[in-house]
């Protein structure tokens, strides 16, 4: 018996009697029935370098029997998780709660268990062990789920996600996880300190992640910043989910196109031209949606749109895009008029409503004010209804003027980073020239005029945005 009151691993020599974190090198041939959870423990509380734990507990037993023991009780009933602490015993812990959250049989941990681990634990000390994270974070949503309170997963999701990468830039498979869980609970303002920091680094020794992480990810981040109304994140989010290259175009890749020209037309009344990294196939399905229709139509023909809410109003509520489509169409008029201001100088409010297809004068009178109110155009309304457009001011700050210099700096800087780091990688060289070479995706989507002339420009869960 160890001080904590734990049976000691059983030694395999001299020297591992005295360190049993060495044993390690001989766990291998070590057969399953000569360890037991008690000696994981002990080994976990007595072991002093962390990779060489992490290879014990990796190799201790075949993978089946090894979890199998660590989603046990000790003897007594006692539980293991009550004998460590996350600053401590942070691999024993992430093997022990990442075990019993997928084990089916198991007694589930105390959940002040997970979220004092989550809080506490060493990010160094579990780097080394990144598939156990990607396990533990899945665990803890489904675990949440079970319990039938999904979002009490939100918070250790957020702790474990905000300690563990060395930054927030770092790209983990605990980013798409937790944002998924935000957006099904519709907890979009917890995601926000995440989704402030732009993903820049992929590396894949701090997690197993997959193509379908980053899509994920910067789909679910969209969504979220969609509800809350950020338009031009939500649409960089949206683009990046839409346009990143692929050896074949995903269904998340269209859902997420369907939403960026949605976003793009409440936002700026109109789609930019697609990135020339989309898979040619998305624009081609997507000209055949619905979406591609009210695109085309949008904003000036309001009466054709009203009908194509009508007559696809059951596609747009399945595809959980009917918030976004209702919030386009009711900025219809506003964009309609914007347009006006680019052809006339004075028009009357009976024109104007003819034009935007609004025939209640009073109504158009009102539209025009709160426009007015709202610096989105610049005119004045005389008192026989006539509207003068006139070309807004153009008024600088200082500090606008530093801030957007400071973001030039820090943006140069970042791409100099960037590309010092590609300079040094073989396999993005070898690639970029052959790349030279080959036909690309940018001329075969030249055929695909649905979002308009393409001359240089950057051009996407399901829930609700009403």
């Amino acid at each position: 018996m160890n001080q904590s009151g734990l049976p000691t691993p059983p030694p395999t020599s001299a020297t591992s009697a005295t360190n049993p974190a060495q044993s390690s090198s001989n766990a291998a041939g070590q057969s399953a029935s000569d360890v037991s959870l008690g000696s994981i423990v002990a080994t976990i509380t007595s072991a002093s370098s962390p990779s060489q734990l992490n290879q014990y507990l990796r190799s201790c037993a075949s993978k089946d029997v090894r979890e199998v023991l660590l989603a046990s009780i000790l003897p007594g009933s006692q539980d293991p998780l009550a004998l460590l602490n996350a600053r401590d015993h942070t691999l024993g812990m992430l093997y022990i709660l990442s075990a019993r959250l997928h084990t089916v049989a198991s007694d589930k941990p105390l959940w002040h268990h997970i979220e004092g681990f989550c809080r506490d634990f060493i990010p160094e000390h579990a780097r080394l062990a990144p598939d156990r994270v990607t396990l533990l974070a899945t665990g803890i949503r489904q675990f949440a789920e079970v319990e039938g309170n999904p979002k009490l997963a939100i918070v250790p999701l957020s702790d474990l996600l905000v300690k563990y990468p060395p930054t927030l830039s770092h790209l983990t498979t605990i980013h798409p996880i937790f944002l998924t869980v935000c957006v099904a609970t519709r907890h979009f303002t917890a995601a926000i300190p995440v989704l402030a920091h732009s993903i820049t680094t992929i590396d894949l020794s701090l997690s197993d992640l997959t193509y379908h992480d980053n899509l994920i990810y910067h789909y679910a981040g969209g969504i979220a910043l969609a509800a809350l109304k950020n338009w031009s994140a939500a649409e960089e989010l949206f683009e990046i989910c839409a346009s990143s290259p692929g050896t074949t175009a995903s269904a998340i890749q269209m859902e997420s196109l369907k939403k960026l020209a949605l976003v793009q037309l409440i936002y700026r009344g109109k789609t930019s031209p697609p990135s020339k990294y989309m898979h040619p196939i998305l624009m081609r399905l997507f000209k055949a949606t619905p979406y591609s229709s009210f695109m085309n139509a949008y904003p000036l023909q309001r009466d054709y749109l009203r009908t194509i809410v009508e007559n696809e109003q059951q596609l747009f509520a399945n595809e959980r895009t009917l918030g976004l489509i209702t919030q386009a169409l009711d900025r219809a008029p506003r964009w309609a008029i914007k347009k006006l201001t680019t052809t006339y100088l004075t028009l009357h409010l009976s024109d104007i409503g003819r034009e935007v297809g609004i025939s209640d004068e009073n109504e158009v009178k009102s539209l025009i004010l709160s426009m007015i109110e709202c610096s989105e155009i610049s005119a004045e309304l005389s008192a026989d209804g006539t509207v003068s457009f006139s070309d807004p001011p153009v008024k600088f700050e200082k500090a606008d003027v530093d801030r957007v210099l400071a973001q030039a700096q820090q943006q140069d800087a970042l791409l100099v980073r960037l590309e010092k780091e590609m300079e040094r990688n073989k396999e993005y060289l070898t690639k970029a020239f052959k790349s030279k070479d080959d036909a690309g995706w940018g001329p075969a989507m030249d055929e695909d005029g649905a979002f308009g002339d393409r001359p240089s420009g950057n051009w996407v869960e399901d829930m609700s945005f009403a």
